[in-house]
């Protein structure tokens, strides 16, 4: 069998450090709330596959710098170029995103988000796709994937957040794409809980080595079983969501998203 040691990583693009068997992912581009682009997807995909094989991390914090964790997929360096793409290539890319939180699911080490200010987007499902959630009160929250003209149904949402909150709360939000403060997703159950901003990475690390400390074949297979056991397979439902979403964006109202987007203007949708 297959076994790596991956204390010395080196990403390209996003930050990676261990401390002792926990490993800290941090994506770093502050400036711009920390945007997801191909290449970090592609990574971030990469990595968590590998992991499966790691034998020297037990657990993963995943967190965000500069104050926020993730405002999802960057509007000029992914949006802008899937306007121009072919039914095929759009497929190529939902799966690849879904592809990462598969990943993150057939991991076998715990994996928790560390989440302060922005959460939205592709950022709100890696949470959703992480195993816990320590966040801060001050954090946003927000499925935005309908107010670019897309479906609410995007790398596993409508199967992982109904699971986590409930499915009218979950309409709610994959709706109206509305920004939920960190106490009302606490409240909601997103939240594992809520610690202040300045404690937030710590808090998160302290319990991924509680849990990198304990029985990691047991936390394994209780990861394993937690998702196993449900009714239909996350692939299934991340497969239909990703033909979906290509389909979705093919749609003028994507590109007119994209155009008010890039202008700084409020988009208009026209249902077509």
């Amino acid at each position: 069998m297959k076994r790596i040691q991956l204390a010395g990583y080196q990403a390209k693009h996003f930050g990676w450090s261990v401390d002792g068997r926990v490993a800290t992912i941090t994506l770093n581009r502050p400036d711009r709330k920390n945007p997801l682009t191909f290449d970090s997807y592609g990574e971030l995909r990469d990595l968590f596959r590998e992991l499966v094989y790691a034998t020297d991390i037990k657990a993963v914090v995943f967190t965000g710098a500069g104050g926020n964790f993730c405002s999802g997929g960057d509007v000029h360096e992914i949006i802008g170029p899937l306007v121009a793409m072919d039914m095929p290539e759009l497929l190529e890319f939902t799966r690849m995103t879904g592809d990462l939180v598969k990943a993150m699911r057939a991991c076998p080490q715990p994996v928790i988000a560390a989440i302060d200010g922005v959460c939205t987007g592709a950022g709100a499902m890696i949470a959703c796709g992480s195993d816990m959630r320590v966040a801060t009160a001050r954090s946003k929250l927000a499925f935005l994937f309908v107010r670019v003209g897309l479906a609410g149904a995007d790398m596993g949402a409508c199967t992982l957040l109904p699971r986590l909150i409930g499915l009218s709360r979950a309409a709610d939000l994959l709706y109206t794409g509305r920004v939920v403060g960190g106490e009302e997703a606490a409240a909601f159950g997103f939240y594992n809980r809520l610690v202040d901003p300045e404690k937030v990475l710590a808090e998160a690390q302290a319990l991924a080595r509680e849990l990198a400390d304990g029985p990691t074949f047991g936390h394994a297979m209780t990861k394993t079983m937690l998702w196993q056991e449900w009714n239909s397979g996350l692939g299934e439902c991340i497969e239909a969501e990703a033909q979906a979403q290509a389909i979705c964006m093919q749609t003028k109202d994507f590109e007119r998203a994209y155009h008010a987007f890039a202008a700084k203007q409020k988009p208009v949708f026209e249902g077509n």
